[in-house]
């Protein structure tokens, strides 16, 4: 397995047929494989080796589709940058894989100088956007105009293919190791669930620096299809390229789509002149869906079916999915619905105890996965690739059960547990009976320090436009739905909460902010 293979195949099956579509300007396969080659020619005669790293720090593009070819076309390894760190992140991630060439877009270059003065191995800036080229860059379009088109360096299996730096929510950001046949393995896994299709046009909005979206450009080569890029997220933008460009397949966080969905009820008389009949596959991840607001997906999105995959940067990235037939009313009924699915063809999981014993169904431990989309490891840091991958199981420090039926339930991130007065509690089964209540329309839950029962459950809530309420209506809520100990004892409502870049809740800045102990009350 390689990662141009996709790649190539379109090259011989079907040259012509557009593979790309980016603000206007489409590439087919014989251009987009012309313009990897000859940048792969470019990055070898910058003096690039086999297994040196390349970096791409910018919003999506074309060009960033290109790189993600051109750079293992030229028998180097991938690492995206991920555009929301702070200089100080990004140069660690550059500095911790010794990353030798960086190309950047028009809003990075500052921040891309920056990195030249300060990151020791790096070489070499490329500019890849579309203004006067910045003194001591390389112009991206003149390097591949100027360069002949070379042989792919056909790096495959288990040679390294990637570093994909994780968000550091826990530390400092580990660079996950994947190879050739992780990243195809995890695509191919996904794709034995669903009918190749070939006409499909998917739509990449989330960043392209993470995996979730890598992993969907890799889908689109693997099934000869069209890629249909959007610079970065914003509802309107999203619906209006949906429309234009026919997408027929988009994955979002589920944040996203409640943003969408926000925007068409704000303006009816923009989104009625939208065609949006053509989207055909809806995936969401980073957090579930409610029924609530999956209904109104369907409402807007009517020809569309849904698939939730749950996974992580080591697991290149998915274990399992949530397919269309479980969205089903049925589903629904009997709770399948709030599963994150079954583990995917290729994959083996399970749910073991602290000493990795496996548990029995139904009982909450940690889910472990084994399989080829594993990692190599992590960067740099063997100590903690052993403990992750101790047995040849990747311990995923996701907490969740499985049932009769081999449907896998997340429960908590193990360190998300609250541990109050010895009682464990749940926060995503505290945040399951927040998102119920009429006036919540987003929410978080945490554990603060409190100075009798060690923690205390808090919530961090962001109410519906025009909604009000107070500790003791949600308390109120609550008590119907969880026990005693589980309901929130203290609560904040704010504007908005921190997420990061794919529509997660940015939990550890929220913990930061909630550090002093709680006093001790009646």
């Amino acid at each position: 397995m390689y990662m141009t293979q996709g790649l190539h195949r379109g090259l011989q099956q079907h040259p012509d047929k557009e593979a790309v579509c980016f603000e206007g300007k489409n590439l087919t396969y014989r251009e987009l494989g012309t313009r990897v080659a000859r940048l792969a020619g470019a990055l070898q005669q910058l003096g690039v080796e086999r297994g040196e790293r390349v970096a791409f720090l910018s919003f999506n593009s074309a060009r960033y589709i290109e790189y993600y070819m051109a750079v293992p076309w030229a028998g180097a390894v991938l690492n995206p940058v991920n555009y929301r760190w702070s200089a100080g992140e990004i140069l660690y991630s550059l500095d911790d894989c010794a990353t030798t060439v960086l190309i950047v877009d028009d809003p990075f270059v500052e921040t891309a100088q920056k990195m030249a003065r300060k990151c020791a191995s790096l070489r070499q800036l490329i500019y890849a956007g579309d203004g006067e080229t910045p003194p001591g860059m390389l112009n991206y379009e003149t390097l591949i105009a100027q360069t002949e088109p070379v042989e792919d360096a056909y790096r495959h299996g288990d040679d390294l293919a990637g570093i994909f730096y994780t968000g550091g929510t826990t530390g400092v950001p580990k660079g996950v190791m994947l190879s050739h046949t992780n990243l195809i393995s995890s695509s191919c896994n996904q794709g034995l669930l669903r009918t190749v299709d070939s006409e499909m046009r998917t739509l990449h909005v989330m960043p392209m620096f993470h995996l979730a979206c890598f992993a969907s450009i890799v889908g689109v080569f693997v099934n000869g299809a069209t890629h249909v890029a959007l610079r970065s997220y914003d509802p309107q933008a999203m619906l209006e390229c949906v429309s234009r460009d026919r997408a027929t397949h988009v994955l979002l966080a589920p944040t996203m789509i409640q943003m969408a969905l926000e925007w068409l009820e704000r303006n009816p008389e923009h989104a009625a002149a939208f065609d949006l009949g053509h989207i055909r596959s809806l995936r969401y991840g980073a957090s579930p869906m409610t029924p609530t607001l999956l209904n109104r997906t369907r409402a807007a999105f009517p020809n569309c079916d849904f698939g939730q995959g749950y996974g992580m940067t080591e697991l290149a990235p998915v274990a399992t999915l949530l397919t269309a037939e479980d969205h089903s009313e049925a589903a629904m009924k009997s709770g399948k619905m709030y599963s994150v699915g079954r583990p995917v063809p290729l994959v083996e999981l399970k749910i073991v105890d602290a000493e990795d014993r496996e548990v029995p169904r139904g009982t909450v431990g940690e889910i472990v996965v084994r399989g080829p989309n594993v990692m190599l490891g992590y960067w740099n840091k063997p100590e903690a690739t052993t403990e992750a991958l101790r047995g040849g199981w990747m311990h995923t420090g996701d907490g969740g059960y499985m049932d009769a039926d081999g449907y896998l339930f997340l429960v908590d991130r193990l360190k998300d547990m609250i541990i109050s007065g010895g009682e464990n509690i749940y926060s995503a089964e505290v945040e399951k009976a927040l998102a119920g209540c009429p006036v919540v329309g987003q929410c978080a839950v945490i554990g603060v320090p409190h100075e009798k029962w060690g923690e205390s459950v808090h919530a961090v809530i962001v109410l519906k436009p025009g909604a009000s309420a107070t500790l003791e209506s949600i308390q109120s809520h609550c008590r119907e739905l969880i026990a005693g100990y589980k309901i929130p004892r203290s609560v904040d409502f704010v504007d908005a909460l921190p997420m990061t870049s794919v529509g997660k809740i940015a939990k550890n800045e929220l913990r930061a902010r909630y550090r002093k102990p709680t006093p001790v009350t009646a």
